[in-house]
C-alpha cells in the first residue's frame, strides 16, 4: 500500500489497536474465539483433519496391518516435520510481503512463548494485501502436502496427515489476525509493524463510498 505510517492520520485513519508482540498469543486467541467466517474456517479445517485421522485409525484397526504403536510412530514423524517447516512458513510470509511491495523485511521469534513472526518494518498493508501475506504459507504448504498424498504409501500418508494437522493448528496466528480484520469489516483497516519497538499497529477509517 503506497502510504507511510505518518500519513495515516491526515488521510482519515484512527488508531484502533496497538499490539505488543509479547501479547501476540492472547490477541490471537481473543479473535479466534470470535464468531467470524475466518475462525469457523480455522476450527473447521482442524476438526476435519482430526476426523480423517480418527477414520484412518479405525479403518487400520479393522483391516490394516499396522499396530497402534507403528501407526502413532508415522504420525509422530509428521508432527516432528511440521516443526521443521517453521522456517519455510515464515520465509513464505516474507516472500508474500515482498510481492506486495515491502523491502525491509525480517523475522522475530520467542521460543519461551513459542511464536514466530515475519515482519515488514513500517510497511502499511491493506486488508487485501494482508490476506495474501497471512494465507500464503498455509495455502502453499497445504497444497504441496495434499499433492504428495497422491504419490505416497499408506505409512507416508499418515506422516503427511500428521504434518497437515500440526501445520494447520500452528497457523492460528495467521487466522487470528485475519479474524481481527473481519471483526472490523465495516471499516477500511490497515496495519504495519515497528520492528525496533516490537509492536504492530492497526488503523481504520470509514470506507470511502
Amino acid at each position: 500500500m503506497i502510504i507511510k505510517p505518518e500519513e495515516l492520520k491526515q488521510n482519515g485513519y484512527e488508531l484502533l489497536d496497538k499490539l505488543d508482540h509479547k501479547e501476540l498469543i492472547p490477541f490471537v486467541k481473543k479473535y479466534l474465539n470470535k464468531w467470524t467466517l475466518t475462525s469457523i474456517l480455522y476450527y473447521g479445517l482442524n476438526i476435519v483433519l482430526f476426523v480423517i485421522a480418527i477414520i484412518l485409525f479405525i479403518d487400520n484397526a479393522k483391516h490394516g496391518d499396522l499396530k497402534i504403536f507403528d501407526w502413532l510412530f508415522w504420525y509422530f514423524i509428521g508432527f516432528t516435520i511440521s516443526f521443521l517447516l517453521i522456517p519455510l512458513h515464515e520465509y513464505i510470509h516474507v516472500v508474500a510481503y515482498r510481492s506486495q511491495g515491502a523491502r525491509n523485511t525480517s523475522y522475530d521469534a520467542n521460543l519461551k512463548k513459542f511464536y514466530f513472526m515475519a515482519l515488514a518494518d513500517r510497511f502499511v498493508t491493506s486488508r487485501k494485501e494482508f490476506k495474501v501475506i497471512a494465507l500464503a504459507p498455509f495455502t502453499i504448504i497445504s497444497i504441496i502436502l495434499i499433492l504428495l498424498i497422491s504419490f505416497s504409501s499408506y505409512n507416508f500418508t499418515l506422516t503427511i496427515l500428521g504434518i497437515l494437522l500440526s501445520h494447520t493448528a500452528m497457523c492460528s496466528g495467521d487466522f487470528g489476525l485475519l479474524s481481527y480484520f473481519e471483526i472490523y469489516k465495516s471499516k477500511e483497516i490497515v496495519t504495519y509493524d515497528e520492528v525496533d519497538n516490537k509492536v504492530s499497529y492497526f488503523w481504520g477509517r470509514e470506507k470511502i463510498k
